[in-house]
C-alpha cells in the first residue's frame, strides 16, 4: 500500500485550479517574488483566489431565481519592518502578478503622490494599492 503525501496533493490541486488555466507557471511566482524583493523587503507572499457559487430558489417546485458568480485575483503582501503593503489584482495573469508585486515595493510616498494625481484627474482611486503598519 502506498500512502499520499497530502501537501504534493494540495500542490497539485492548487496548479490545477489557480496556475495552469491562466497559464501561469512557478517561474511567474519566483519572478514577481524577486521583483518584491529587489527592494528592503523581510517578508512576502502571494495570495491566489478563485472561487464560484451557484444559487438558487425554488417555489413549489418552480424555479424563481438563480444567481451564478465568479470571484478571482490575485494578492501580495510585503513587510519592511513595522510597515505591510499589499496590493490585489481581479485578474489572474502573469502581468496582473507582476504588477500587484511592483506595486507592494513601491514606497509609501509615491503611493500617496499617485492618489493625489488620481484626485486630480478625478479617476477612481487606486483600489489595489493600500500600504499599512502592523
Amino acid at each position: 500500500m502506498k500512502i499520499a503525501d497530502p501537501s504534493i496533493s494540495a500542490l497539485a490541486t492548487a496548479k490545477s485550479v489557480l496556475l495552469d488555466p491562466w497559464g501561469l507557471t512557478e517561474s511567474d511566482m519566483a519572478r514577481a517574488l524577486g521583483e518584491i524583493f529587489t527592494h528592503k523587503v523581510d517578508y512576502a507572499d502571494l495570495y491566489f483566489q478563485y472561487t464560484r457559487s451557484e444559487g438558487w430558489s425554488l417555489e413549489e417546485g418552480i424555479v424563481k431565481t438563480g444567481s451564478f458568480s465568479i470571484g478571482q485575483g490575485v494578492g501580495v503582501r510585503a513587510l519592511s519592518g513595522e510597515k505591510t503593503a499589499f496590493a490585489y489584482s481581479d485578474t489572474l495573469s502573469s502581468d496582473a502578478l507582476l504588477s500587484s508585486a511592483r506595486a507592494v515595493r513601491t514606497s509609501p510616498a509615491r503611493v500617496r503622490a499617485a492618489k493625489k494625481l488620481l484626485r486630480r484627474a478625478r479617476m477612481p482611486p487606486m483600489h489595489c494599492i493600500r500600504p499599512s503598519t502592523r
